[in-house]
């Protein structure tokens, strides 16, 4: 597969979540402003350099403003320990991250959108069940039920967890270090994913030159199961349009389906790809071209 994988462009600032600095990426178009803007959401332990400029780049040569960021705890953003994952700290990175661009003064704030893909899907679709001042939402290759989630992982794999989830709670309780568990791995090894082809395909997402620490705290497996946004579809009032990936990997891809068809203003795209193929070409230019066609129509137009 071939990865579209660009430098960055954009201009690197902060924000903070929290009071935390949050490293951000931030796209201008050539358009005159005030600009529509999208907010990138990304999956689960993955950082901007993993396969956000190229979206960066499409979405601001369409005539929308863009902010990628790093959740707290990871990459180039503050937050210590490091590599701690929690659903309730990174909704908060995606509430601040939407407050910053809302209050650029070159940014429409009656066009403002989010686009997450795979665990941001999640948090995208939570955001958006609550944020009525939304305009748009896009999401893609979505991870939006965590019990899906846990059962695609398979039963011998999440036993494997209790090991790791164990002493990252007793580490917390004892206020010392806490282990982390590689985020990924080859089934059969002790890791958060361990579906066959996801090591290969998170790896691909990451430039030559890139280094990926492959590493989280255990205790998210605790809060997966019961985190599924999936159910809030009927909640969401803006557009939203759901990238499914039909032969998907982590998650049921029906669920997917039945979401945006719960959406009183979704619409699903059927992808007949992978978890990971919507990264690549040549399916990535095609599915971006419809995203993008989605956005023009209720962000750009709005």
């Amino acid at each position: 597969m071939s990865y579209v994988n660009p430098p960055s462009a954009a201009e690197q600032l902060t924000f903070a979540s929290e009071g935390t600095p949050c490293a951000a990426w931030w796209t201008s178009p050539t358009t005159p402003a005030p600009w529509p803007a999208l907010v990138l959401v990304h999956g689960l332990g993955a950082t901007h350099e993993m396969a956000l400029p190229y979206y960066e780049r499409a979405f601001s040569a369409a005539g929308i403003a863009v902010l990628s960021f790093d959740y707290r705890h990871l990459g180039e953003s503050g937050g210590v320990p490091r590599n701690l994952i929690t659903v309730r700290g990174q909704l908060a990175d995606v509430a601040a991250a939407l407050a910053y661009v809302r209050s650029r003064p070159d940014v429409d704030c009656a066009r403002v959108g989010l686009w997450g893909t795979s665990f941001g899907a999640a948090h995208v679709f939570s955001t958006a069940a609550r944020d009525c001042d939304l305009a748009a939402a896009v999401v893609q290759c979505p991870i939006i039920d965590g019990l899906s989630a846990a059962r695609a992982l398979g039963l011998r794999a999440g036993l494997g967890l209790t090991g790791p989830v164990a002493r990252d709670l007793l580490a917390r309780l004892l206020r010392r270090p806490r282990p982390t568990m590689p985020i990924v791995g080859q089934p059969g090894q002790k890791a958060f994913v361990t579906v066959p082809g996801a090591e290969e395909g998170w790896r691909s997402l990451m430039p030559e030159s890139y280094t990926f620490g492959n590493a989280m705290m255990a205790s998210l497996a605790l809060t997966l199961p019961r985190y599924r946004p999936a159910r809030l579809a009927r909640q969401i009032a803006c557009p939203l349009l759901v990238t499914v990936s039909q032969r998907e990997t982590l998650m049921d891809p029906a669920v997917a389906v039945r979401a945006a068809a719960d959406a009183p203003n979704g619409q699903a795209l059927l992808a007949d790809a992978d978890h990971f193929e919507v990264y690549h070409s040549p399916l990535v230019e095609h599915l971006v071209a419809e995203q993008i066609a989605f956005l023009r129509t209720h962000l750009l137009a709005s």
